[in-house]
């Protein structure tokens, strides 16, 4: 069952205010939902596990590169989910 945008939004903001495990919790409901998979990227980049973080970025569809700062990377998301 694909997870809410509210939720995942919800994850980013977490994420933004420094609760990665919450974060972590919701996004890890779903490994099939694209956004899912790239918040969750962004949280092992976050949490400096460079090789998880390739690896759900792949799942993703996205670039481990394309952002350098995270935070940027998490209100893009953000931004795409409360359009």
């Amino acid at each position: 069952m694909a997870i809410e945008r509210t939720k995942l939004a919800e994850a980013c903001d977490l994420a933004l205010a420094g609760d990665w495990e919450r974060a972590h919790a919701i996004v890890q409901r779903d490994a099939t939902d694209l956004t899912s998979c790239w918040i969750h990227a962004v949280l092992h980049k976050i949490e400096g596990d460079a090789d998880n973080a390739r690896y759900w970025y792949g799942r993703a569809g996205q670039f481990y590169e394309s952002f350098t700062d995270a935070t940027a990377e998490l209100r893009a998301i953000s931004a795409t989910l409360t359009y």
